[in-house]
């Protein structure tokens, strides 16, 4: 799998240009119907560049921190378990791939003034004028009228960094104690960082005010543990606070368990049953003691650290590397898994002992699956994200239906020239980030989506993401 980030390039701060296609926005309306644009199979003409339609999204919105991100974690906050009003903020951890290793850092920051609007799936008459047509060119999608759904201008962000010793291959937040962080450098060492005074920081400082973070403090972590060699899983218990798993590229996996809420006991002795580098670990979302892993070797397996230091289970999932996995966590028999060819596939795993547990295989991106996760508010949603730019959200309960394809094509009057070859299960397509990287859903603002790749992050939240609330919402 190729995980680093091609010719790392520091982001300007001035560079404020948009994100919301492979080109730059125009107002120029367009002479020719629109059409959607399939990468691998159109091709730009000289001359030609890529238009977002802004109505596809209920907010979309871009920023940078510096040097680009190869993984970065969503901070569970306080602000409200299910939020859906705008503007929204949101708390992130990152670390950086800069060009030398002395110049990177973990970054803690806050997005805040998220601005966007609902809109309808299907709009109520067709457009006929150029509304639609026009960007404007800056880093969000928004226009005049979202001060009627929830402010309007661009997010405010502000950072505050941490030094860190060498490249940042993953790290993850605790989700119980969301203040510890783990990360996994390049130089083969796994460390667990308290960055409760950076949250409260910013927390506390004003809304309104971009804050640069020039100033690197220098910070000792909790624990910090070598492996043999660098890797990227890791993954904590959803279950059991404090609980860590971690796993390098020569192939050992090592269990830490919590002896207080700032220090750790790491097992050396390992867990090893794959024959290449281990790429990543979800815990059981429902099982304290079980946890699956995914590798090179192409394998997936099953661990259940009371039956020893070899998997319970292990089988062939993919033909090439197995680069990421998502396990469902409101479906908890459901795992997902993507490959370095560009499949991903998802398995019913009470199907195992009958030998094909594949209830779906997808072959629509054509480059390495970079991540996979699935919807925290949906069991047949996830998103996926792939080395051919393109991130790409899916619902497995989707079927063609012809009488509601009429239907559609009806009220939207054929404005849309879709392709016809797409998997029905195929809910959405964005593009506009270069080398995407890593995903993740907000668990607690349905709908939204993060994204980070060579060229900075992406806040999205599609308008056709149907997610089913609580009735007292």
């Amino acid at each position: 799998m190729v995980r680093s980030i091609k010719n790392p390039k520091k982001a300007k701060r001035k560079n404020k240009g948009s994100k919301k296609g492979d080109g730059s926005s125009s107002s120029a309306i367009p002479s020719m119907p629109a059409k959607v644009w399939q990468p691998g199979v159109d091709k730009l003409e000289e001359g030609e560049e890529l238009q977002c339609d802004p109505s596809a999204y209920n907010s979309l919105h871009a920023f940078h921190i510096g040097w680009p991100c190869l993984s970065f974690d969503i901070v569970r906050d306080t602000l409200g378990l299910v939020r859906t009003e705008f503007p929204h903020t949101v708390y992130f951890v990152a670390g950086t791939q800069a060009e030398k290793a002395a110049w990177n850092s973990l970054g803690i920051f806050k997005v805040s003034n998220i601005s966007g609007k609902k809109r309808e799936p299907v709009p109520a008459k067709p457009a006929d004028d150029d509304s639609n047509m026009d960007s404007e060119d800056s880093d969000s999608d928004e226009d005049s009228d979202d001060e009627e759904a929830g402010g309007s201008g661009a997010p405010v962000l502000q950072l505050r960094k941490v030094a860190h010793e060498g490249c940042v291959n993953r790290i993850r937040a605790m989700t119980q104690n969301p203040h510890i962080c783990a990360s996994w450098a390049d130089t083969g060492h796994v460390q667990v960082w308290d960055f409760s005074s950076h949250l409260n920081a910013l927390a506390e400082s004003e809304a309104d005010v971009s804050q640069g973070a020039s100033s690197v403090f220098n910070q000792a972590p909790l624990v910090k543990f070598g492996h043999k060699d660098e890797g990227f899983a890791l993954d904590w218990s959803p279950l059991v606070p404090g609980r860590l798993l971690s796993g390098d590229c020569k192939n050992y996996i090592h269990l830490w368990e919590p002896t207080s809420g700032s220090t750790w006991n790491v097992d050396t002795t390992p867990y090893i049953g794959h024959t290449s580098s281990v790429e990543d670990l979800q815990w059981s979302p429902t099982e304290p003691d079980v946890f699956a892993s995914c590798s090179v070797d192409g394998n997936i397996a099953i661990w259940d650290i009371r039956l020893g230091k070899s998997p319970a289970t292990s089988f062939k999932a993919h033909d090439a590397d197995v680069n990421v996995i998502s396990w469902n966590r409101l479906a908890s028999c459901m795992l997902a898994s993507g490959s370095d060819d560009g499949t991903f596939s998802i398995r019913d795993l009470r199907l195992l002992k009958e030998g094909d547990s594949v209830v779906a295989h997808f072959e629509y991106h054509k480059h390495p699956i970079t991540s996979i996760e699935w919807s925290p508010h949906e069991a047949s949603t996830l998103a996926v994200s792939s080395s051919d730019n393109q991130l790409t959200i899916w619902d497995l309960s989707l079927e063609n239906d012809e009488e509601e394809e009429a239907e559609f094509k009806a009220k939207t009057k054929e404005q849309v020239n879709a392709p016809k070859d797409l998997p029905p299960q195929l809910l959405f397509v964005h593009q506009g980030q270069k080398d995407l990287k890593e995903l993740h859903w907000h668990a607690q603002i349905p709908g939204m989506l993060v994204s980070t790749a060579a060229d900075g992050y992406n806040i999205l939240m599609p308008s056709n993401i149907q997610t089913t609330l609580p009735s007292e919402l």
